[in-house]
């Protein structure tokens, strides 16, 4: 992956604030368990909903059921916006990643994707990647995209900072 250039966005950050890393950022998008991914509908609507990720080669991944309504959305507009972090004011680090959903179909990718959920969570995600999609072996299909990041913002608390790191 290419490193990003970062920047303090000082009209946000408090005055002794400094930027936040790429590596303290990383760190974030590999250890969250939650995420929340906005898509936007047809009409223009967003939708909102939380979800699993895993931060893997550089890009984010997730699932969602071929029905689902963020599936349905990215039919229309990959553009989307995923979001992690903590509920706390006065610590962590929160972080936003924008970017293009793509799909994921080809069968080795997505077998190296369904063994980093496995890890990930400690065998509660399982996967068998087949026919350009995950499913699951009590039923049901899940199709896979991928997000690289265009931009990730992070935001420091605490001391608030407001980091840009731009790919």
């Amino acid at each position: 992956m290419i490193s990003p250039t970062t920047t303090l966005d000082p009209r946000f950050s408090d005055p002794s604030a400094t930027p936040t890393s790429w590596g303290d950022t990383c760190q974030v998008l590999e250890t969250a368990g939650v995420f929340w991914i906005t898509t936007v509908r047809v009409d223009g609507r967003p939708h909102v909903t939380p979800l699993v990720a895993v931060w893997f080669d550089g890009a984010l991944h997730f699932c969602t059921g071929p029905t689902e309504q963020k599936a349905r959305n990215l039919e229309s507009n990959r553009q989307v916006v995923l979001t992690t972090g903590c509920n706390q004011w006065g610590e962590g680090l929160d972080v936003v990643v924008e970017g293009e959903a793509v799909r994921i179909t080809d069968e080795e990718r997505l077998t190296h994707l369904a063994a980093a959920w496995r890890t990930k969570w400690d065998g509660q995600w399982i996967f068998e990647a087949r026919d350009g999609s995950f499913h699951h072996p009590e039923g049901g299909e899940a199709w896979v995209f991928s997000v690289a990041p265009s931009t990730v913002l992070a935001f420091g608390k605490g001391t608030f900072s407001h980091t840009r790191h731009r790919f």
